[in-house]
């Protein structure tokens, strides 16, 4: 139970992608806009699904599901 807490602490918002009450995605939303966002939503997702098999298994595909999920909520906002 504990490595399954574990790994979504790694996917689900780590504290290390946040400054103070600032999560990295939104200060990158606020300083790049919508577009280069979902562009880096995009290829985020294409890195974790390229590497899971070599690197960190369900846990990349588990980051390429959340930047999937990035993407479809910014797209629903076009």
């Amino acid at each position: 139970m504990t490595l399954s807490l574990h790994n979504s602490d790694r996917v689900d918002h780590p504290t290390h992608y946040n400054q103070g009450d600032i999560e990295c995605i939104d200060a990158m939303l606020a300083a790049g806009g919508q577009d280069a966002v979902k562009n880096f939503c995009h290829l985020s997702c294409f890195k974790y699904l390229w590497r899971f098999q070599h690197k960190n298994g369900v846990e990349d595909l588990k980051k390429a599901e959340w930047y999937l999920k990035k993407l479809i909520e910014l797209s629903k906002l076009d």
